[in-house]
């Protein structure tokens, strides 16, 4: 095991490398560059801009050196000081920038995995043993209307039956005393008391998926041999059940946090706009719009960071979920 991970972790370094490279380049390719847009922008208001002050600004933003000294400056920043650039747009250290917006995407992200993972593990299950039951029967109709229902919609649903019926706004994570307040335990506190709304529109698409397919793997298990052998020893209906059918069941749960955690992040940029929150997606969507190329590069470096950590986890809680799993060939 441990040289297994070890060997993934030399990958997913050799792989972030690569993935870096790209997505400096491609984030580049659109005609123009920040600068060009500013200066449009300038241009628009009215003002003037002298050759004298773009060069000036090429200069300063590092936009006169090829795109290979770009990326090279950009690179060893993160590896020797941490130091993800500037952004144009904002004036502001990219780690500052993400970093106020990090913590909350990663909490709401972990609070509605753990939601769904709640919510769909037992619906399955009992829709599975309960097989054409009224709860069956309602649990596929709420899964078939989860996964019909964008996002978006759903967001917007609730927001109306809030000021409508409940007279309340939904919107953001805090209420007004606590924007801009520093972190303490009643802001904590009040952010609970509004994460509710975010994680249910953005986990109720992801938990109609599991729902259903947690009801397919285990309905096909529970035909297989080793479970009527194992009900012919005797064992104990429920002992049974867990033990072995929905250990191998599980699996594409496990399997799916390699491309939940990104997908979560960056997935819920609309959801996020119409809820107001202060999160990662809208500022991932006005650095690519703005060719912010620091701060659009480290987004996509770490959302590339996510998904081969995630992945590296699910192999690993694949392999101790399912003993049929094993690294490198190895057999007992």
């Amino acid at each position: 095991m441990l040289q297994y991970i070890l060997r993934r972790g030399l990958l997913m370094i050799l792989l972030l490398f690569v993935v870096s490279i790209l997505s400096f380049v491609i984030i580049q390719l659109p005609p123009g560059d920040y600068l060009t847009s500013h200066i449009a922008a300038l241009a628009e208001s009215g003002e003037v801009v002298q050759e004298e002050e773009i060069a000036a600004l090429k200069k300063r933003y590092g936009l006169d050196q090829p795109i290979y000294v770009q990326y090279f400056r950009w690179i060893w920043g993160i590896l020797s000081r941490g130091d993800f650039g500037h952004s144009f747009r904002w004036n502001r250290p990219v780690k500052e920038l993400i970093g106020q917006r990090l913590v909350l995407t990663v909490t709401i992200t972990l609070i509605t995995l753990i939601f769904q993972w709640v919510v769909a593990l037992p619906m399955g299950i009992y829709s599975a043993t309960h097989k054409y039951s009224f709860l069956d029967h309602a649990a596929t109709f709420i899964g078939f209307i989860g996964l019909a229902m964008p996002n978006f919609l759903l967001a917007l649903i609730l927001i109306y039956l809030a000021v409508v019926y409940l007279n309340t706004n939904v919107m953001g994570l805090f209420s007004s005393d606590y924007v801009d307040a520093p972190w303490s335990l009643a802001k904590f506190v009040d952010m609970l008391k509004h994460v509710w709304v975010p994680v249910i529109v953005i986990g109720t698409s992801g938990t109609a998926g599991l729902i259903r397919v947690m009801r397919a793997n285990l309905l096909d298990e529970l035909n297989k041999p080793y479970v009527v052998t194992g009900r012919a020893k005797g064992l104990a209906e429920r002992r049974l059940l867990y033990k072995y059918p929905v250990r191998v069941a599980i699996n594409p749960f496990v399997s799916t946090i390699g491309w939940s955690l990104p997908t979560l992040i960056s997935g819920i940029t609309i959801t996020a706009v119409i809820l107001s929150l202060p999160t990662a997606g809208p500022l991932f969507l006005r650095a690519l719009m703005g060719q912010d190329m620091y701060l659009a590069g480290s987004f996509v470096l770490i959302l590339s960071a996510l998904t081969v950590i995630g992945t590296l986890i699910s192999d690993i809680l694949l392999a101790w979920v399912d003993p049929r799993i094993r690294f490198g060939g190895e057999s007992r």
